[in-house]
């Protein structure tokens, strides 16, 4: 079986040179995500000897970076917080539906996030109450 590739190693290898190409549009929040993951379980974060009383045999365990966003940290609590919201859903046809902004509005958006954001959540939702009592599309 093949080595699998890890959100961790992608970042290790093109993580320099993404934030060299986007330096001053990735906030610092992002950043220290990137970091966490990319040292996550490596010696960068200390670890500990663990040792088998019974036979002797030890081995290191690297520290976690203990992150949200790190899929190796949360991965568990992820895919079990997706059963619990699983089990919330209704026995429906469900449809994604994707809003989007203008590329002119996108950096508007960037530093004004709140206003923005909010002006497009009220419109997606305005639009999406019109088109479903429309008997047309779905009464």
């Amino acid at each position: 079986m093949g080595t699998s590739i890890e959100v961790a190693d992608i970042f290790r290898a093109a993580g320099p040179n993404y934030r060299k190409v986007n330096t001053g549009h990735l906030s610092l929040s992002q950043l220290k995500v990137m970091s966490a993951v990319e040292h996550c379980r490596t010696a960068a974060l200390g670890g500990h000897v663990e040792a088998c009383e019974d036979c002797g045999e030890w081995r290191i365990g690297y520290n976690s970076c203990r992150n949200r966003h790190c899929p190796k940290c949360q991965g568990a609590a992820a895919r079990t917080w997706l059963a619990e919201r699983e089990a919330d859903l209704l026995p429906v046809g469900y449809f994604h539906v994707v809003f989007t902004l203008p590329t002119e509005v996108a950096a508007i958006a960037f530093h004004n996030k709140a206003v923005v954001y909010d002006l497009l959540f009220k419109a997606a939702s305005e639009t999406m109450l019109t088109i479903a009592a429309d008997p047309k599309h779905l009464g």
